[in-house]
């Protein structure tokens, strides 16, 4: 797939090239009188090949040579210097092959002599022949500016295309390693449930530890990719739900919703839901209040919304259970992934007693 993009642009300029320089040797063609074409080939050889001819060798002895060689390296006087000297190669050049096909071209036979002599002479004012010269040295000029614009701008394109490429990679990197960090951290806060259970209940421990092999599976598989199914994401957080439901005493309410078609296929990145999830069950429970948590989900053509409400009980400054990074990883997945493309919406009710967050995701943007 990289090799049909790279071939494409290079198609393109040779395109860009053949179509210019077409233009340019059949300009002459193109200036037509009332009474038809008013130019012959010998004509056509003489003035409309040779001049346009030593226009193509100089703007490719720049393009090829003398611009990579010496502009690009910084050696503008080396530069200057050789195209002083190709200007003037140049100019000698058309103006030795002009006085060359004249005599080659020249009309020789009798009747044309005697036919030309019986004309009447008309005055001619003909400009001198260093008008001609000035005019040929600064079209040189042109097609060097020409050439230094085109290479000048090939390189740009070149320069901007790995510099694409390497925010890409860099912000793939980055994605990698929040997603490498995650899993230590969802990891940590799963144990610390389990460990919880251990005291009390060493049967809801040992189903805890299956529940949790079912979501480690998920997460040093899934994770992997840059996106999965949305209905796998699904599955791995009403399972990680159901883990967590296994500590939970009876003075704690957890309502889930999914309006999620079962076999839901638009890919969504993986584990971008779970710090949230994570995050109310830490919050939003309390071992002597009545506790509350409302989980919902729905997807349309356009968005996926994910909507947590949960009592808020902030957890003291002693409390370990989980690093607290969370959050702040997935704000940077969601810039990475999803820029210009989603909604986040957290934060404390007014009374300090919900906490609520709303996050949006347009998948067709």
């Amino acid at each position: 797939m990289k090799q049909m993009f790279s071939y494409k642009p290079r198609v393109l300029k040779i395109m860009i090239h053949v179509i210019g320089w077409g233009i340019v040797f059949g300009f002459p063609f193109l200036m037509m009188s009332r009474s038809g074409f008013n130019i012959t080939w010998e004509s056509y050889l003489r003035h409309g090949c040779g001049v346009p001819i030593a226009f193509c060798l100089v703007f490719y002895i720049n393009y090829c040579i003398l611009i990579p060689r010496y502009l690009f390296s910084g050696k503008i006087k080396h530069y200057l210097a050789l195209n002083l000297l190709l200007i003037a190669a140049a100019t000698t050049s058309i103006h030795l092959w002009q006085e060359l096909s004249f005599h080659l071209f020249s009309e020789t036979d009798a009747e044309s002599i005697k036919r030309v002599a019986d004309m009447p002479k008309p005055r001619r004012n003909a400009p001198p022949k260093w008008i001609f010269t000035i005019r040929d040295i600064l079209s040189m000029i042109l097609t060097i500016g020409l050439s230094a614009a085109f290479k000048l701008s090939e390189r740009w394109m070149q320069t901007e295309t790995a510099r694409q490429e390497a925010e890409r990679r860099r912000t793939e990197a980055e994605l990698k390693n929040l997603r490498n960090q995650l899993n230590p951290h969802f990891l940590l806060n799963t144990l610390n449930n389990i460990y919880a259970l251990i005291a009390f209940d060493t049967d809801k421990a040992q189903q805890a530890v299956q529940e949790l092999s079912r979501l480690l599976r998920h997460v040093l598989y899934e994770n992997q990719q840059n996106t999965v199914p949305l209905c796998k994401e699904i599955d791995f957080i009403g399972n990680y739900i159901e883990l967590m439901r296994i500590r939970l005493a009876s003075n704690v309410n957890v309502d889930t919703q999914f309006d999620i078609h079962p076999n839901s296929q638009t890919p969504i990145a993986p584990l971008i839901f779970i710090s949230l999830i994570e995050n109310a069950f830490k919050h939003g429970i309390s071992p002597t209040q009545s506790s509350y948590i409302r989980i919902h989900f729905s997807e349309t053509k356009e968005e996926i919304r994910c909507e947590i409400v949960n009592s808020y009980h902030p957890k003291a400054n002693t409390d370990k259970s989980g690093s607290g990074i969370g959050l702040e990883q997935v704000q940077r997945r969601l810039e990475l992934t999803y820029p210009g493309q989603y909604v986040w919406e957290h934060g404390v009710s007014e009374d300090g007693k919900e906490y609520k967050s709303l996050l949006i995701i347009n998948i067709h943007s």
